[in-house]
């Protein structure tokens, strides 16, 4: 909080232990770099408050997607103009075929489900042992535990619809970072 705040641990503490009170100079300074209203810093929290609305929508269209190849997948970014996303929905074509081939287990915040949509896939993971998923099929993950989507025996390439989600709001840079180069 000092570091976002610029107001120093020791002050922060006192207030916190009601010894100090901040001055309106500091108050507007705290409420400017956490970027909320100086009003909300005095809310107290109701449990009976009316649900917030924010009335979003994006409409997910595959060639409106922003896309990353990598050697093992294509991602396909929906609904990427809509900001602070809870959840991160990505279709995959997945291509390798072998553990050995992917390469190392990829991991990331949050969890997510994976849906098949087209072909099979077998799901490895870090502490389970391999599943193959048919079209219709589908499994929830935490995704910080390593593991890989490949394409099932007898099966050339297979598409998924992937929903990743995490209270870290940093997951959507994380996801496009994870390897791979973007491809408009």
């Amino acid at each position: 909080m000092s570091a976002k705040s610029g107001i120093p641990v020791s002050t922060l503490s006192k207030v916190e232990h009601d010894r100090l009170t901040l001055t309106y100079d500091k108050l507007q300074q705290l409420s400017q770099r956490l970027n909320i209203r100086m009003s909300d810093l005095f809310a107290e929290a109701d449990g009976d408050t009316e649900p917030q609305f924010t009335a979003r929508r994006s409409i997910g269209r595959i060639e409106q997607a922003f896309r990353i190849n990598t050697p093992n997948y294509d991602y396909y970014f929906l609904s990427t103009e809509l900001r602070r996303k809870r959840m991160i929905p990505i279709i995959t074509r997945i291509r390798a075929k072998t553990l050995a081939e992917f390469g190392e287990l990829v991991r990331h915040q949050g969890e997510e489900i994976i849906y098949v949509i087209q072909g099979r896939i077998e799901v490895h993971s870090e502490f389970y042992d391999p599943v193959t998923l048919e079209e219709g099929e589908s499994i929830y993950i935490d995704s910080t535990m390593g593991h890989a989507y490949i394409a099932a025996e007898g099966c050339d390439e297979a598409v998924v619809l992937g929903v990743c989600s995490s209270a870290d709001e940093g997951l959507i840079d994380s996801l496009m970072n994870l390897h791979g180069e973007a491809v408009l």
